[in-house]
């Protein structure tokens, strides 16, 4: 049986992108929600080898830590012409000082190599896993997707992470290019685009109220 969120809520990130997508996908339930990394907690290993798994091991640390329900996102980037990669290592591929910049130049470099130069050999898509975990071990789990092509040079400086070189399909601008009720708002402001916005509606379906 689901399970309702009710009361305080831990976001088990310390990815400030993903904190302020997150509150403000949570704003209209009345949530009061409070970061892992604002609660000085250490960031788990991510040993899992899909998404779905490594937002579960975020989410059951940061719910073990504090007793309070925790909810965790894994997210990353697919390529096809790269057999998948980067994957669940995405942030990984942006190095110890997070910076997106090189990961979408090695990307494009990879791209270059495997003559990917097309629309046509250059689709990837967004995945976003959810998981909220409660003390007492039970699990909430949801995933979506967004499909697109990578663009290059990037455009936009919106969002963060890959967004500014992922292309939604049916749409002429990046999510770099995208406000943030364009990318990840629910209507009736939003189109609920994002890979992230797409799972949110999910799990609000089994676990949230509106106020």
């Amino acid at each position: 049986m689901h399970r309702r969120i009710t009361g305080k809520l831990v976001i088990a990130t310390h990815n400030p992108g993903k904190l302020a997508e997150m509150k403000e996908l949570l704003a209209p339930y009345g949530i009061e929600a409070v970061s892992a990394g604002e609660l000085g907690l250490p960031e788990p290993d991510e040993t899992g080898n899909d998404f779905r798994s490594n937002a579960a091991i975020k989410a059951i640390a940061a719910a073990q830590a504090t007793k309070l329900p925790s909810f965790a996102d894994d997210s990353g980037i697919v390529v096809d012409a790269l057999d998948g990669a980067p994957g669940i290592y995405s942030a990984r591929w942006a190095g110890p000082a997070k910076d997106f910049a090189v990961a979408m130049a090695q990307i494009e470099r990879l791209l270059q190599e495997r003559g990917a130069t097309t629309p046509d050999k250059r689709t990837a898509h967004f995945v976003s896993a959810l998981c909220v975990a409660w003390p007492d071990d039970h699990l909430e789990e949801v995933e979506a997707r967004v499909d697109g092509t990578l663009v290059w040079p990037p455009r936009g400086t919106a969002g963060f992470g890959y967004d500014p070189m992922f292309l939604p399909n049916g749409h002429d601008r990046t999510f770099g290019e995208m406000t943030s009720i364009e990318k990840h708002g629910l209507p009736p402001l939003g189109l609920g685009l994002s890979h992230r916005a797409r799972a949110f509606v999910k799990l609000a379906e089994i676990c949230l109220e509106p106020r």
